[in-house]
């Protein structure tokens, strides 16, 4: 078991390692601080599922004692740091293709692929901006100079917000206007110290951030089924598989449901 600190439902360590693009948050069992010991669970986890993570980290601890230490950034890094090797036990995507894309490489072992969630879009506001926003159309207006998305190149929700803005129609208006952030994180980050004025992050970050927030319509963009998987030479599979199945389990689903997840009926893999 790796060592670490006194734990409670809200003793979690956050680490700023990258200006926003990653965050590494360690749940511990000991009594002493220590660095995690290599025994630990490493899950690599996209960033839209940090709050929803922290509660089901202590969740699945208080039921099993067993520690684990959480690397967070945006879905296509995390795929490509799999893909090149990093000691990681289980991905945890913000969509499914990164996941099927490991698996077909032999970095994802295929029985355990599947879809644990499903994420949606929000126009996040400051609550004390002036700016009255109720759909995407708006984000064309002339008073709106900057707005963040996650980047699409390798955040699942930047590609999808991409696609909600070109479905209505506000893509060229929009697009000099865009400030790219690496993940959703720091997407909403731009958003919160007011260097961007609006920002299209997951209902996940809205809904306990304190700002003003209004959900996008699903039918703008593709789905955004999140899938996981564990990785194949993770020397802790059987840990490794347990808590997958408690987040895709009973209790994993009510506290995702919390943060806005839905589930649905049929998906991929």
């Amino acid at each position: 078991m790796a060592s670490g600190f006194p734990y409670s439902a809200r003793s979690v360590l956050v680490s700023l390692l990258a200006e926003g693009a990653m965050v590494l948050l360690l749940v511990a069992c000991s009594p002493t601080l220590n660095p995690p010991a290599r025994e630990s669970l490493l899950v690599s986890a996209a960033s839209n599922m940090m709050p929803a993570m922290e509660e089901l980290a202590a969740s699945y601890y208080q039921q099993t004692g067993r520690s684990m230490t959480f690397n967070f950034a945006a879905s296509g890094q995390l795929a490509q740091q799999i893909e090149q090797g990093a000691p990681v036990d289980l991905f945890i995507s913000a969509d499914v293709a990164y996941v099927q894309d490991l698996a077909a490489k032999q970095r994802i072992l295929p029985d355990t692929m599947q879809v644990y969630a499903r994420g949606s879009l929000t126009l996040w506001t400051r609550a004390d901006s002036s700016l009255d926003i109720e759909a995407v159309h708006d984000l064309g207006r002339p008073d709106i100079r900057r707005v963040a998305i996650a980047n699409p190149e390798h955040a699942p929700y930047g590609r999808a917000a991409r696609q909600a803005l070109q479905a209505a129609g506000v893509w060229q208006e929009v697009e000099p206007k865009l400030v790219l952030g690496e993940n959703v994180r720091q997407t909403l980050q731009y958003a919160e110290t007011g260097n961007v004025e609006v920002a299209i992050v997951p209902l996940s970050l809205s809904i306990n951030s304190g700002g003003r927030w209004k959900l996008i319509p699903e039918d703008l963009h593709s789905p955004l089924d999140q899938a996981l998987g564990v990785v194949a030479d993770s020397p802790h599979q059987a840990e490794a598989r347990d808590f997958a199945a408690f987040i895709t389990g009973p209790q994993g689903q009510a506290i995702l449901s919390k943060f806005g997840y839905t589930f649905p009926a049929e998906a991929p893999p």
